[in-house]
């Protein structure tokens, strides 16, 4: 959405079926894609591997796909994006936060680009209010009851909702707490977009 909104034609393309992807989609593996094109001239790549393997939590049963992107965005010869969690391998990745953008979250997220972009500072604590969007919807509130069962010391984390996800990330086009969980807000892709479109006027 946030490429779509800083002026590109978005083509999106997964394994799994996306029922309410607002966009043209492909359902195929994204690697093939990459590799075959399908028949689709693309301008530049935004990919987005699963993040599972790199997260704290992560463990050897999660694939770890961002080598093998890297090498094919690569030899496509195109601008390219990578996203991914902190502490994810990318190459001199920019931080993007939901401070940043005035949004009710933080979702730090990485992003590996073969162009210049540049960003903000995080602004936290300007906030009073920051929910969380992963795990478990409702597992832990901002009540004291909830703070019985965090790590001591650690401030008891507010959980959001479907309903408060558009206001929170900007996405107002998902229903489930599976699909927002997984989800980083268009500001940070619309961010990048503008300047990535600046770059492929100023290369073309």
């Amino acid at each position: 959405m946030g490429y779509h909104r800083a002026g590109f034609d978005v083509v999106g393309v997964d394994i799994r079926p996306q029922p309410r992807y607002p966009f043209e989609f492909v359902q195929a593996d994204a690697l093939e894609v990459l590799d075959e094109h399908h028949g689709i001239t693309f301008d530049a790549i935004h990919a987005s591997p699963p993040c599972q393997a790199y997260t704290q939590l992560g463990n050897g049963n999660h694939p770890r796909l961002i080598d093998p992107i890297r090498e094919l965005v690569l030899t496509s010869g195109l601008p390219y994006v990578i996203e991914n969690v902190v502490g994810a391998p990318l190459v001199e990745p920019t931080l993007l936060c939901g401070s940043m953008f005035g949004l009710h979250v933080r979702r730090h997220r990485l992003f590996e680009m073969n162009f210049a972009v540049m960003a903000p500072p995080c602004q936290h604590g300007w906030r009073d209010e920051i929910r969380a969007y992963y795990g478990k919807k409702g597992w832990l509130v901002w009540t004291p009851g909830g703070a019985q069962v965090q790590k001591k010391g650690r401030k008891p984390i507010l959980r959001g909702s479907v309903e408060q996800a558009p206001v929170d990330m900007g996405i107002d086009w998902m229903e489930t707490w599976d699909e927002l969980r997984e989800a980083i807000p268009p500001a940070y892709t619309e961010l990048i977009g503008h300047q990535l479109l600046q770059h492929l006027k100023v290369a073309a």
